[in-house]
């Protein structure tokens, strides 16, 4: 180790919560960690903003992984924060199928789980006894910090390290879809199973469950189940990304909003530093740097490195499909809009025949009474669809357009909440556009790469990238999206970057 860690310089390009999470990981384990962001406001796509007393969060509305042993427990453990207050999603969700009035909820509690789905698709308990296998021995897995995909001799000790035998229960369903199983057991042709899975894998892997890797979905689709849960964070998701900047100040890293990354400066595939870009003024600079994390997508890492982008690992990036993007509305109401019982968390499909997505199909986050989002007597409601980007792109007329959205938005939300000009109180509207001004994602993408069997896991991009001392942490890396993914990634990242100084041993 040429270097100790109190004289190693890391830059980390992002203040979303992998980004933060890997810069106070570094600073608390001796690191001198600057963390450099476009926006005014840190936690990237988990972030909020104000309006009129409410606020709103701009996308991540629940958390995974607060439970004791889950990542952000661990992590926040390990920095010396508290861990925020927060309330179990039960259920996780409430999925209305098209021209149905009682909801599939996913409950926490496993045994009443079991029963809501015996009621609502008879005979697919071996299907649903498989993933809970399925999750039981990936959860064991994961939790013993596997490094994946290895791309060394260390990263492939760790992978190693971190498998028992039951995990080798998972090898024979590698390459097996969700839809395969379906059919495999007897169940292809239940469309409203087909359909719930379909909504319900859209949200965590970005395509439905004929393209999504069963090892991904078994994972998926259990974390809502106790021990484990998706909590409801009380003030705001912005409550996990301020205890992280906390964390990080706290051990002497330092933050930097409003400053852009505009370049990766590297020499014969030698990393260099970053080529920083002031957004007030537009002073430019070359700020030096031992390493390089980047909480960005891996399209927006290949811009970064420009011609020194390795041919392959652009030809990767190119091939990948088209990822998608987000039309979100958000609404400040009056409490009298929100049904009685109304669950935090709803998914609505509107027509069987119609993609899941634009304007068909939409995700709804409720705020509840006292959760800090809203004025007393009153609530917020984020309802957002999947949407192709290029579609807003190549719009000729895009407030029209926009407008189309909004409307008919709240059109198919009247059709649950109580929504008229006496309720609604605040309303705007954003799309890939503005996710990609506020937030830099290429295409104002969400979400991540799609898990599909070709993407997913040990087949997907790994944290380390193919230049030396560069590290790739967020949604683009295993195990994919939300806070509690892109945290494992950045704690994978903070210890192969360690083991590279010689900071951390191989064990």
């Amino acid at each position: 180790m040429s270097k100790s860690p109190h004289e190693t310089d890391v830059v980390v390009i992002g203040a979303g919560i992998g980004g933060l999470t890997a810069g106070a990981l570094l600073a608390k384990r001796g690191y001198r960690v600057k963390v450099f962001d476009q926006a005014w406001v840190p936690g990237g796509c988990a972030s909020t903003f104000k309006r009129r007393g409410f606020t709103f969060d701009v996308g991540a509305t629940q958390v995974a992984g607060l439970e004791p042993g889950g990542i952000h427990h661990r992590i926040f453990q390990e920095l010396g924060v508290e861990i925020p207050t927060a309330s179990h999603c039960d259920p996780a969700c409430a999925v209305f199928l098209p021209g149905e009035t009682e909801p599939i909820s996913v409950w926490r509690d496993p045994d009443q789980w079991q029963a809501e789905r015996e009621k609502h698709f008879p005979g697919s308990d071996g299907f649903w006894q498989l993933l809970a296998n399925l999750f039981r021995y990936n959860w064991g897995f994961q939790s013993r910090d596997p490094v994946i995909p290895p791309r060394n001799l260390w990263d492939g000790w760790q992978l190693l390290q971190a498998v028992r035998p039951d995990t080798l229960l998972t090898v024979p369903h590698l390459f097996t879809t969700v839809g395969q199983l379906l059919r495999l057991t007897g169940l292809g042709n239940q469309r409203r199973l087909k359909t719930f899975l379909d909504l319900q894998l859209k949200l965590y892997s970005q395509v439905n469950a004929d393209q999504t890797a069963l090892l991904y979905a078994a994972t998926a689709l259990g974390v809502s189940q106790a021990p484990q849960g998706l909590f409801h964070l009380h003030g705001s998701m912005q409550v996990l990304s301020d205890r992280i900047v906390e964390a990080l100040k706290k051990h002497g890293g330092e933050l930097h909003m409003g400053h852009s990354v505009d370049q990766i400066q590297v020499h014969s595939q030698e990393l260099l530093g970053v080529l920083i870009r002031q957004q007030k003024t537009g002073e430019t600079w070359t700020e030096s740097a031992d390493h390089v994390v980047a909480n960005v997508t891996v399209q927006n890492l290949v811009r970064l490195l420009g011609e020194d982008a390795p041919r392959q690992y652009q030809q990767r990036v190119k091939k990948l499909p088209p990822s998608s993007g987000a039309f979100v509305i958000y609404l400040g109401v009056d409490a009298a809009a929100i049904p009685e019982n109304c669950p935090p968390h709803l998914q609505f499909l509107y027509d069987y025949d119609g993609p899941i997505g634009e304007n068909n199909s939409l995700f709804v986050s409720v705020s509840r009474p006292g959760d800090g989002r809203a004025p007393e007597g009153k609530a917020t409601i984020i309802a957002s669809s999947f949407t192709d980007p290029k579609l807003w792109d190549e719009a000729e007329d895009y407030d029209a357009l926009k407008q189309e959205y909004t409307e008919g938005a709240i059109a198919r939300l009247s059709q649950y909440f109580h929504l008229t000009s006496d309720t609604i109180i605040h309303q705007e509207a954003a799309t890939p556009r503005t996710f990609a001004h506020f937030t830099g994602r290429s295409q104002g993408i969400v979400g991540g790469i799609g898990q599909r069997l070709s993407t997913f896991g040990p087949f997907g991009f790994a944290t380390r990238t193919p230049i030396k001392r560069l590290w790739l942490v967020g949604d683009s890396t295993h195990p994919g999206e939300g806070t509690a993914g892109v945290s494992y990634s950045a704690l994978t990242a903070v210890n192969q970057l360690m083991a590279m100084d010689g900071t951390l041993s191989m064990e």
